[in-house]
């Protein structure tokens, strides 16, 4: 059974809370990223995608100086690294979301992506299922 820990990406990009939305921005397009998890100290506390910047900061008209947690989505579905690939997958459907932090406690010690299921052939069948979920549904108000 392959399980998270195997095939998580570790090397993962941050901000603090101490960020600003444009810092975030740009980190994002350096990167070519559309996730950034959100740490105080090693805690994570928060998840900022383009889709929030895009909905909750420049939609609402609030300026790319806004702070992190003010548009950040706060409500995260995480996961532990010995979780099964399989159940990762559904806690993604289940969820609606395409990316998922590994944490142990509460420091962030991976992200697993749509994508890392889906170009290790054995596991294409998940990221399928799971997609296939997340895209049936209205984005509009899920969590991370």
């Amino acid at each position: 059974m392959t399980v998270i820990k195997d095939i998580m990406t570790k090397d993962v990009e941050t901000c603090s809370l101490l960020d600003n939305v444009y810092e975030v921005a740009l980190k994002m397009k350096e990167y070519n990223i559309g996730s950034i998890p959100i740490l105080d100290g090693d805690k994570i506390v928060g998840v900022m995608t383009d889709r929030d910047i895009v909905l909750r900061c420049i939609a609402e008209k609030h300026p790319a100086s806004s702070k992190v947690e003010d548009i950040m989505s706060k409500h995260l579905i995480t996961t532990g690294p010995e979780t099964s690939v399989e159940e990762a997958a559904r806690m993604m459907a289940e969820n609606q979301i395409r990316r998922l932090p590994v944490v142990e406690g509460e420091r962030l010690i991976g992200m697993i992506s749509l994508s890392d299921l889906a170009i290790r052939e054995s596991l294409g069948k998940e990221a399928y299922v799971a997609l296939e979920n997340i895209s049936e549904s209205d984005f509009s108000n899920k969590p991370f």
